[in-house]
């Protein structure tokens, strides 16, 4: 039986050139040697990376919490999808500011507590980008201000509700699984500690 192996260290990119130019994304193709003395070229989808809203309602019904989510159809998946709110990060923008700027944008609703919920790269085999889930709380209702190309349906779900429909296979989004399935995990440990 081989022996197995143990990689260490970090990749090396020996080249890399731009091979398209988008407004939300660019496509690279690099030529790397990685850890292992793997050599290869790879297309790498590079992004800035997402922020994604968690607003919860906990003062509503503090048994079963109100989860926000939006509507909105995805053209790559062809299909009105039910996730948690979020968007692009502008460069240089920091994490917090672009979540207050989300939120507002695709809901208007406003939080007054902030925190760092979870982050994952979501497609590491060929996409930079990297999702960073804040947890928003003491949400007030205000106007949403969606870009142009955005028509969005506001739902505040209980949290049971939520994962009946991820359950179901309802929630197909990731980021809302992420997302939501580990909010519940820390919301259980700590309704079980009082």
């Amino acid at each position: 039986m081989p022996k197995p192996v143990k990689l260490t260290g970090r990749g090396r990119t020996v080249s890399s050139k731009t091979v398209y130019q988008g407004n939300v994304f660019w496509v690279t193709r690099d030529e790397v040697e990685e850890p292992g003395g793997v050599k290869a070229t790879r297309d790498v989808i590079r992004h800035n990376g997402s922020v994604v809203i968690l607003a919860v309602d906990t003062e509503t019904n503090p048994k079963d919490p109100g989860i926000l989510l939006i509507r909105q159809y995805r053209h790559a998946a062809g299909k009105l999808m039910l996730e948690l709110p979020a968007g692009r990060i502008e460069p240089g923008e920091k994490l917090v500011p672009a979540g207050k700027r989300e939120l507002i944008e695709e809901t208007g609703y406003r939080a007054k507590r902030w925190s760092h919920h979870c982050n994952y790269y979501a497609s590491p085999g060929f996409l930079t980008e990297t999702m960073t889930i804040l947890l928003a709380e003491g949400l007030t209702q205000g106007e949403a201000a969606p870009e142009e190309d955005e028509k969005i349906e506001l739902h505040m779900t209980p949290l049971s509700e939520v994962l009946r429909l991820i359950r179901s296979g309802k929630i197909e989004d990731g980021k809302t699984l992420i997302g939501v399935l580990i909010y519940d995990d820390l919301w259980r440990s700590k309704s079980a500690q009082r």
